[in-house]
C-alpha cells in the first residue's frame, strides 16, 4: 500500500486552517458591538441633556447650536422620548477659493437622545419649542388617579 505523507505545508490544510481563523473571526465580530451600535452610542453622549420635573409637566432641555427646527425630529416610540437630528458642515466658500480649514472644532454628524417616560407622562401632550439654540420638549403629566372609595354594600334581611 501506498501512503501520501501530508505535509504542514499542503494546501488541503492551508485551507483547513484559514477556514478555522475565518470562523473564530466571525465568531469575535459576533459578540462585538456593531459599528452602528457604536456610533449611535457616541452620537447619544455627545448630546447633553437637562432633565426637570415641574408639578403637571417634565421638561427635556438640550442645547442645539446653530440648528434650524427642520434638522431636529422629536418622536414618541413605546413611551420612550426620542430627540435626534443632523448637524451639517455649512459650505460657505468653495475649497478652490483657496479655502482651506486649519481647525474643525465644531461637532458636526447624527446626534440623538433617548428618555424612558414615567408611567404618568401624558404621551398626547407633549410640545417642543426651539429658541436661541436650545430645544425645550414638555411632556404633560396625566392627573393622579382618584382613590377609591369605599363601596356600601346594603345588607337585607332574610
Amino acid at each position: 500500500m501506498d501512503f501520501k505523507v501530508m505535509s504542514f505545508d499542503s494546501p488541503l490544510l492551508s485551507t483547513l486552517q484559514q477556514m478555522l481563523d475565518a470562523s473564530e473571526e466571525a465568531e469575535k465580530s459576533f459578540n462585538a458591538p456593531t459599528r452602528t451600535y457604536v456610533h449611535d452610542a457616541k452620537a447619544m453622549a455627545a448630546t447633553p441633556a437637562d432633565v426637570k420635573e415641574y408639578p403637571n409637566s417634565y421638561a427635556f432641555i438640550v442645547d442645539m447650536p446653530g440648528l434650524k427646527s427642520e434638522d431636529i425630529k422629536v418622536q414618541v416610540e413605546d413611551n420612550v422620548l426620542v430627540i435626534c437630528g443632523e448637524r451639517k458642515r455649512v459650505q460657505e466658500e468653495k475649497e478652490g477659493d483657496g479655502v482651506k480649514y486649519l481647525r474643525m472644532e465644531r461637532r458636526i454628524g447624527k446626534f440623538m437622545r433617548k428618555f424612558a417616560l414615567p408611567e404618568n407622562a401624558n404621551t398626547d401632550a407633549i410640545s417642543a419649542v426651539s429658541q436661541d439654540g436650545v430645544l425645550t420638549v414638555t411632556v404633560q403629566k396625566l392627573p393622579p388617579p382618584e382613590p377609591k372609595k369605599p363601596k356600601t354594600i346594603e345588607i337585607k334581611i332574610a
